[in-house]
């Protein structure tokens, strides 16, 4: 399972458009996702204090995109980026990820 931190009007406009085309992929070539194990680093990093967060829970062998695991800030660390759109049949769910009171996150719960 992939997943990959989203804002509910970015999703809004993933399913208007019928794909998601976040600024990433325009910007950098992919789309930053994570696994489980990982989430709580680029969250606690980047969306430290944003409230209204969700998660896409990503099947990664229903990806139409090529799906590379890469190192690409020297942390040591292989993140899963999509190189192109995100189909939106490879989102088996989405999930809500609340900030905590201090502005950080904990791991999500899938289930």
């Amino acid at each position: 399972m992939l997943l990959h931190i989203i804002s509910p009007t970015e999703w809004q406009q993933a399913v208007a458009a019928g794909e998601y085309r976040p600024a990433s992929l325009a910007d950098e070539g992919f789309i930053h996702c994570s696994t489980l194990e990982q989430v709580l680093t680029p969250a606690n990093s980047f969306y430290r204090g944003q409230a209204g967060l969700q998660l896409l829970c990503i099947d990664p062998a229903l990806l139409q995109a090529k799906l590379v695991y890469e190192d690409c800030y020297e942390t040591g660390m292989q993140f899963p980026h999509i190189y192109g759109p995100l189909n939106l049949d490879a989102i088996v769910k989405i999930v809500d990820f609340p900030v905590t009171p201090d502005g950080t996150f904990d791991q999500p719960r899938l289930d």
